[in-house]
Order: C-alpha cells, then sequence, then structure tokens
C-alpha cells in the first residue's frame, strides 16, 4: 500500500481531523499527524483533550497566515501567552504539553527538522489541596443508605458507590472492572482494578464492600458470567439489565441523582469518593504512605491533594472568633 493509500485509509477511520496546516504540508505529515493519535496515545480521554489543544493552535497558526514550516517558539509563545487571559493555568499546561508532544513526533519523523515548542515554557501551578468536592463520612453512610435496594438498579448503584469510597477506586478502573475482578483470595474476598497504562491494581475488599458486592451480584444473577462487565446499564426504565458496561457520564448522572434525593447539596462527582475514602481513611489514623499504596498513585504529593482532613481543623479554628 503506497503512502498515499495508507493516508487516506487513516483519514477516512480516523475520529481526529486533519488540521488545515497539517493537510497542506504533505502525504508525510498528514501520515504522522494520524498515527501520532491513533498508535501513539492509548488513553481516550488524553487522545480528545491533546486532538482539542492541538486542533485549536493550528487554527489560531492558520489564522495568522502561518504554515507547518514557518511555526517558531516566539509563535508559540505568544500563543500560549494569549491562552492564559481566558483559560486556566492547568488547561494551559496541557495544551503546551499537547503541542510539544506533537511536534517531538513530527521531528522523529522527519517532518520538521527541530521542535520549536521546546524553549517554551508554560505557566507556574502548584496545587496543594485538590478543588473536587468531597463527602463527610457522615453524608456518605446517608447517601449509601439512602438508595432503595429493592430492585437490582438500586444495589448496583450502591455497590459501585461502596466500590470508590471504600477503594479510592477511580470511576475508570471501576467502570472497566468484570465479574471476575470481584475473587476470593484465602479468606476474604478481594478486588482487582484495571488502572491506566494497562497496568492492575489488587486489594482486599472492605467488609461493607463485600456485602453490598455480593447482594448486587446475586441479586443480578451475574456470578456465572465472568467475562461480562460487573457494572451494567438497565434499558431504560425497564429494569432490565443489558450487557453494556456503564459509561461515566451515566454513572456521573446517577451519582448526582443519588444525592439530591439523599438531600445532600454537595455537587459531588464520580472523582468526589476518591478524596472521601482518602480523608475517612487518614482521619482513622491511616498513614499517607498507605493510602497512597491503595490509592495506586506513583507519588505522594497526588495522595495528599486528596487529604481534606486540615478542613476540620480550620473550620473549628474560625468558630473561634467569638463576636
Amino acid at each position: 500500500m503506497t503512502l498515499v493509500s495508507r493516508v487516506n485509509t487513516l483519514a477516512q477511520t480516523s475520529a481526529y481531523a486533519l488540521p488545515i496546516l497539517i493537510d497542506q504540508a504533505g502525504e508525510v505529515a498528514q501520515y504522522r499527524f494520524i498515527e501520532f493519535f491513533t498508535a501513539t496515545i492509548r488513553n481516550p480521554n488524553t487522545r480528545r483533550a491533546y486532538h482539542t489543544a492541538i486542533a485549536q493552535f493550528f487554527s489560531w497558526a492558520h489564522s495568522k497566515g502561518l504554515i507547518l514550516e514557518t511555526i517558531n517558539s516566539v509563535h508559540i509563545a505568544t500563543y500560549i501567552e494569549s491562552l492564559q487571559r481566558h483559560t486556566s493555568a492547568p488547561t494551559v499546561k496541557q495544551h503546551l504539553a499537547a503541542i510539544r508532544s506533537l511536534f517531538d513526533w513530527l521531528v522523529t519523523g522527519q517532518v520538521l527538522a527541530m521542535n520549536p515548542a521546546h524553549p517554551v515554557r508554560g505557566p507556574r501551578h502548584q496545587v496543594t489541596r485538590g478543588k473536587t468536592p468531597i463527602l463527610t463520612a457522615e453524608e456518605t453512610r446517608l447517601l449509601l443508605d439512602s438508595i432503595p435496594t429493592d430492585e437490582v438498579i438500586g444495589l448496583r448503584d450502591r455497590a459501585l458507590i461502596a466500590l470508590m469510597v471504600y477503594s479510592f477506586a477511580r470511576i475508570g478502573a471501576a467502570l472497566a472492572m468484570q465479574v471476575q475482578d470481584y475473587y476470593p483470595n484465602g479468606k476474604r474476598w478481594w478486588i482487582r482494578l484495571h488502572e491506566k497504562g494497562g497496568k492492575y491494581h489488587e486489594m482486599p475488599a472492605h467488609h461493607q464492600l463485600e456485602q453490598y458486592l455480593d447482594q448486587y451480584i446475586q441479586a443480578a444473577g451475574i456470578a456465572s458470567e465472568p467475562s461480562t462487565p460487573l457494572f451494567r446499564t438497565f434499558k431504560g426504565t425497564s429494569g432490565i439489565m443489558t450487557q453494556n458496561a456503564m459509561r461515566q457520564v451515566y454513572a456521573w448522572s446517577m451519582v448526582r441523582r443519588r444525592a439530591e434525593a439523599a438531600g445532600i447539596k454537595t455537587p459531588i462527582c464520580n472523582h468526589s469518593f476518591r478524596g472521601t475514602g482518602i480523608t475517612t481513611y487518614l482521619s482513622n489514623g491511616g498513614t499517607l504512605e498507605k493510602a497512597q499504596q491503595m490509592a495506586a498513585h506513583e507519588s505522594p504529593r497526588t495522595t495528599k491533594l486528596y487529604d481534606r482532613t486540615s478542613d476540620e481543623i480550620s473550620v473549628a479554628e474560625i468558630e473561634r472568633i467569638i463576636i
């Protein structure tokens, strides 16, 4: 197959449209661009975010009359500076990382002689506390107890929320679980989470989580289907469970609906339960080192972002201002 044929084939099957500057740069650049998204980036969320960032940059460059070969570090620095005026620092840093990575790929593919994004520095951004809203232990207990369990869908929702709380699981890892990823190991049951980068993270299930998962799996009748999704969707309001795994957006909708029904005003999301579990664990004497291990974080600094134990201290001190 010729390069032209391969580019045409990839362009037809790829979900990522070619920017005008790449289209004008020739077949090698076109092929390398499509290959960057289809072959080098495995995480679909990263792929979408990088494509959005790169498409936005090339649109800006085209509006300035540039072509791929004339883009230099000054152009990219100017773009990044303009982006900072209306975009958060973390997003700007992600955009720069996407642009730098693509140009690296074009350089190694001999489309360009050098990477013009290398000298460009993004904005400084240091985070010591996460922004994701979390629940207290009491609010979490209220939420779990408020979910009706007379139907399978309620048992599913309670088990999913409990999984994220008691194992610090990311929503993506939780929804990727199959029935066989909840398994006996000695006298206890364990869970196997499918983490980023194709890694598996295994840990014992909390006794309360065991109870919720057992009740859900038994009621759903899926114990004999080990290679199927653990958390599945339902057909509308029919109460009929499908073979399809839940998607993150559907899980978010479920979490918001259950929280509202429980009278919880905090605008929680799927990620809230990771912070809730870590904070509760540390509040009860757990160590940061073990929390990092349980959360499968590479750095304790990441785990520390989920620690809100200092919030209670701050509130107590504020209330000392008695007027």
